[in-house]
């Protein structure tokens, strides 16, 4: 790997950890393409879900205080059970079929976000937080699903970042245990993981500190402008 790349994978990953803490996700959004052109497609969207469960471990230490564990129970459930399944149908297909699926799934969540949610939000939060987390097991990201489905649950931003914190936290282990056990994460996967530490301490508590920062308007503007940037990366990719 050339120093170059080293150094856009760096950039790359702390760019991540920013946005996934101040927003509570997003961080599929900048690791998943990087890491795929990069390394290839699985092992691409396997070393992302280990970063980014490593990161959501000191996420959710520094969310401590507003994690709405009663409030995103469903959610955070509905969301393990989607990756788990996601997870599992994508260390069993071939590569290409991995490469389509992220595309496709960026191409659902766009469409999805043209429907209204706002009068049946509560009630489709599950079946959104199910879908987020097996398009995420399986093309290593949601698109704006998992935003959706968690700013469903009517949270003030702090407890919204918390709330995404937990869910993408326990996407992201099972996913992790999943791809560890298909071989697709290695002792190299995890040393990278190790020395990505200091970037996801540093990502972590700017980012929350930014989200204390902005205030309620400008952080909801940043949070759907990550949900804008996720289906964005369909037209780019």
């Amino acid at each position: 790997m050339s120093p170059e790349l080293i150094v856009v994978l760096a950039l790359a990953t702390f760019a991540a950890f920013l946005l996934s803490s101040a927003v509570g996700l997003g961080g599929s959004l900048v690791l998943v393409p990087i890491l795929v052109i990069a390394i290839g497609a699985k092992e691409g969207v396997a070393l992302a879900a280990l970063l980014l469960a490593c990161n959501n471990v000191v996420k959710v230490i520094a969310y401590r205080a507003t994690l709405p564990f009663k409030r995103a129970g469903v959610v955070l459930v509905c969301t393990i059970v989607g990756a788990a399944i996601g997870a599992s149908l994508m260390t069993a297909v071939p590569e290409s079929v991995v490469v389509v699926a992220v595309l496709v799934s960026l191409a659902l969540s766009l469409v999805l976000e043209q429907f209204e949610f706002e009068k049946t939000r509560k009630a489709s939060s599950p079946a959104l937080a199910f879908a987020s987390g097996a398009t995420s097991g399986f093309s290593g990201t949601s698109g704006p699903l998992k935003g959706v489905a968690v700013k469903s649950l009517g949270l003030d931003r702090m407890h919204t970042v918390g709330a995404a914190s937990i869910v993408s936290l326990g996407g992201d282990v099972t996913k992790t245990a999943i791809f560890t056990e298909a071989g697709l994460l290695g002792s190299s996967a995890w040393a990278v993981a190790a020395l990505a530490v200091p970037l996801m301490l540093a990502g972590t508590f700017l980012g929350r500190r930014l989200t204390r920062w902005l205030g309620d308007r400008r952080w909801s503007a940043l949070f759907w402008a990550t949900m804008v940037g996720y289906s964005a990366r369909l037209i780019l990719a």
